[in-house]
C-alpha cells in the first residue's frame, strides 16, 4: 500500500491524500474509527482519528475507488482533509502506522501501466499534461492522453501480424499457398507509409514540448540583455556597460500567445582574449545556428532588431522587416511582440494535434518503418517473417507490451510525488 499528497504543499484550503493498494479500505475503515465507508465513488464526511487515544485529528470527505475501475487499477481512497501543516502531517503519521508507505515519483502511474489502465503513449502524455505550461502544450498532451496512438499503434501492430502469419503460411505450406512475394509488397509498403505520415508531425510536436528556440544575437552592449528582461517582464539577465558581461547563454521561457518559447541570451560577438568570454562566443554562435529565429541586434541573418531608439530618435514599430525598438522606454516592443506571437503561431500546425510527441516514440517507429523496408525488400519468406517480426517488436516497446525496467524509470520519474 502506497500514499502520497497529491495536492500542493500545505497550507491550502483542502489537502488530498492518495492511497492505492490491496488493503487501503481497511485502512480507511481504521482512520474513521470503524465508521461505516461510503459508498463506491461518493463523498461523505468522516471523522479520522489518532489510533493510540481516539482522538480526533479532522474532518474529512472520504471517498473510495475500487479496482480495476480505478486510476491504477488498485483499490484506492482520497482522503480529502483541511490543508494546514499539522493535519496533514498527523494524517500521513497514521498512515505509517497503518503501514501504508510513501509513494516514489510517479508510483500511481506506474501502477496505473501495470495493471492495463493506460499504456506508455498515454504515461508520456500525462506527464507532458501536468507540466504543461501553455495552451498548445496542454491541447497537444490532452489529445494523446487518451489513446491516440496507442489506438494506432495496435491497428499498426495487427496489421503486421497479419502479415507475418501470411508470410509464415507461404513458408510453412510452400506447395499450396497461394500468397506470392509480391503480392505481400505492396501491403508492407502501404502500411510503412501510414507510419511515415505521423511520424512528419514529429519534429514540430516535439517543438511544442520543449519551446521554439529564439536567440539574440549581437555585438556588445547593443542591449541584447535589456531587451531579454523587456521581453521576458522581468530582470533575468544582468545589464551593464561593461563588454563581455553576459559569458554564456542564459535561457529564458516565455509564452508566446500559447506557444512555448525559449529565449536565448547569448555572449556578445566580437574578437576576444580572454578564453572564458571566447567559450561564450563558440556557445553564442552554436545556439544562434540551431534556433529556430534569431533576433539579430547587429548585422546578420534573422529578424534585424535596431534597440536604443530613445537615442538615435527613430520611430518605434516594424518596417522593412527591421523592429525598431527601445528596450529602456518600451517603445515598439508591443509589435515586436505581436510579431512574435504571430510568428510562433504559424509554427504550430492547425487541426488535430500531432499523434507523435516524444523522441522515444519518434525513434520506434522509425525503427518500424526500417524493419518493414526489409520485409518488402526480402525474397526469401523466412527473412521476411524476421523482419515483420522485429517491427511488431518495435511497436510494442512503443506501447510498453514489450519493455526495459530502464525505459519504464526514465519514464516514470518525470511524474510528481503524489501522481
Amino acid at each position: 500500500m502506497i500514499f502520497a499528497l497529491s495536492s500542493g504543499l500545505p497550507p491550502a484550503g483542502v489537502a488530498v491524500l492518495r492511497l492505492s493498494g490491496p488493503g487501503v479500505f481497511a485502512v480507511a475503515r481504521q482512520l474513521t474509527g470503524k465508521q461505516r465507508l461510503p459508498p463506491a465513488r461518493t463523498a461523505r464526511l468522516r471523522t479520522l482519528y489518532r489510533l493510540q487515544d481516539h482522538q480526533p485529528i479532522d474532518r474529512a470527505l472520504v471517498l473510495l475507488f475500487p479496482g480495476p475501475a480505478s486510476f491504477t487499477g488498485e483499490d484506492v481512497v482520497e482522503l480529502h482533509t483541511h490543508g494546514s501543516p499539522a493535519v496533514v502531517a498527523a494524517v500521513q503519521q497514521e498512515l505509517l502506522a497503518l503501514g501504508v508507505r510513501p509513494a516514489e515519483a510517479g508510483e500511481f502511474t506506474r501502477r496505473a501501466f501495470q495493471n492495463g489502465r493506460i499504456d506508455l503513449t498515454q504515461a508520456e502524455a500525462l506527464a507532458d499534461l501536468l507540466a504543461a505550461e501553455t495552451e498548445a502544450q496542454r491541447a497537444q498532451a490532452l489529445a494523446n492522453a487518451g489513446g491516440r496512438l496507442r489506438q494506432q499503434a495496435e491497428a499498426w501492430r495487427e496489421a503486421i501480424l497479419a502479415l507475418r502469419a501470411e508470410a509464415e503460411a507461404d513458408l510453412d505450406f510452400a506447395d499450396e499457398s497461394d500468397v506470392t512475394v509480391a503480392a505481400l509488397v505492396g501491403p508492407i509498403r502501404r502500411l510503412a507509409a501510414s507510419i511515415e505520415a505521423a511520424l512528419a508531425g514529429a519534429p514540430m510536436a516535439e517543438r511544442v514540448r520543449s519551446g521554439l528556440v529564439i536567440a539574440v544575437t549581437g555585438p556588445p552592449n547593443a542591449g541584447k540583455s535589456s531587451l531579454v528582461n523587456a521581453l521576458a517582464a522581468r530582470d533575468v539577465a544582468i545589464v551593464t556597460a561593461l563588454p563581455g558581461t553576459t559569458r554564456d547563454v542564459l535561457e529564458v521561457h516565455l509564452d508566446l500567445g500559447g506557444v512555448p518559447a525559449m529565449l536565448l541570451d547569448t555572449a556578445g560577438l566580437r574578437e576576444s582574449a580572454d578564453p572564458v568570454e571566447q567559450e561564450g562566443i563558440r556557445r553564442a554562435r552554436a545556439r544562434a545556428a540551431a534556433a529556430d529565429l534569431v533576433l539579430n541586434l547587429g548585422e546578420g541573418e534573422g529578424l534585424r532588431v535596431v534597440n536604443k531608439i530613445d537615442e538615435t530618435g527613430e520611430a518605434p514599430g516594424i518596417r522593412g522587416g527591421v523592429a525598431y525598438v527601445s528596450a529602456l522606454t518600451g517603445a515598439g516592443l508591443d509589435s515586436l511582440r505581436a510579431h512574435l506571437v504571430a510568428w510562433a503561431r504559424a509554427q504550430v500546425p492547425r487541426g488535430e494535434p500531432a499523434l507523435v510527441t516524444t523522441a522515444r516514440q519518434a525513434h520506434l517507429l522509425t525503427e518500424a518503418v526500417g524493419f518493414l523496408a526489409e520485409a518488402a525488400a526480402q525474397t526469401e519468406s523466412l527473412l521476411r517473417a524476421e523482419s515483420l517480426r522485429l517491427a511488431a517488436a518495435s511497436l510494442g516497446r512503443l506501447t510498453g507490451a514489450i519493455g526495459s525496467e530502464d525505459v519504464l524509470g526514465a519514464i516514470f520519474s518525470r511524474f510528481c510525488i503524489g501522481k
